[in-house]
C-alpha cells in the first residue's frame, strides 16, 4: 500500500510540474506575440511628418495614372482577403456618395474582375479598379487611402480601419 501511495504521489507531482511548465510556455508565448503585434501596429500607425515624406513613401508611378486629369485622386488600396477592408464597406459607400470632384481608384492585389466583384458585393462603385501588388505602390497594410494631387504627390495618407474622426477627415478632404 505504501508503494501505491508513493507512486500516486510521484505521478501527481510530475503532472503538476508538467501542467505548470505548459502554462508558463503559453503565458510567455502570448506575452511575446502580443508585444510583437503591438509593436507592429505602432510602426504601421506612425504618422508621416510631411507631404514630402508622404510622397517619397508612395511609389505611385506603377499605377500609370495621368494625375493631371483630376484636381485630386483618392487611391484606395484594399484586398478582398482583408477583413478591415470589408468592415469599412459603409465608409467606402459614403466616400463614393460624397466624392464630389475627386476620382477614386481602387487598387487590389487580386485580378480586376475579382476586385470589381468584391467591390460590387460591398456596394461600392469606384471610377477605376486596378490590379497591382500593393508593395509596388509602397503599401504595407490594407486598407490604405492616399489622397493624390494633380502633380502625383500624396497629400494625405490614412492606414487601417479608420475611427469615425479619421473617416470625417477623409470625407472633408474630398473636393
Amino acid at each position: 500500500m505504501k508503494n501505491f501511495t508513493r507512486t500516486i504521489e510521484i505521478t501527481a507531482n510530475v503532472t503538476i510540474i508538467t501542467v505548470a511548465a505548459l502554462l508558463a510556455v503559453v503565458l510567455v508565448k502570448d506575452h511575446i506575440l502580443t508585444r510583437k503585434a503591438t509593436e507592429a501596429a505602432q510602426t504601421v500607425n506612425q504618422p508621416l511628418q510631411s507631404a514630402n515624406q508622404i510622397s517619397s513613401a508612395a511609389n505611385l508611378s506603377s499605377l500609370d495614372v495621368d494625375w493631371k486629369q483630376n484636381k485630386q485622386t483618392l487611391v484606395l488600396a484594399i484586398s478582398s482577403a482583408c477583413h478591415f477592408c470589408t468592415d469599412s464597406a459603409l465608409f467606402y459607400q459614403k466616400l463614393v456618395q460624397n466624392k464630389k470632384g475627386t476620382k477614386i481608384i481602387a487598387v487590389l492585389p487580386q485580378s480586376v474582375d475579382e476586385g470589381k466583384h468584391y467591390l460590387e458585393n460591398l456596394g461600392v462603385t469606384v471610377d477605376e479598379v486596378r490590379q497591382l501588388p500593393l508593395n509596388k505602390i509602397s503599401v504595407r497594410g490594407t486598407p490604405t487611402l492616399m489622397l493624390v494631387d494633380a502633380t502625383g504627390s500624396v497629400k494625405e495618407l490614412w492606414i487601417g480601419k479608420l475611427s469615425p474622426d479619421k473617416e470625417a477627415q477623409v470625407l472633408a478632404s474630398l473636393l
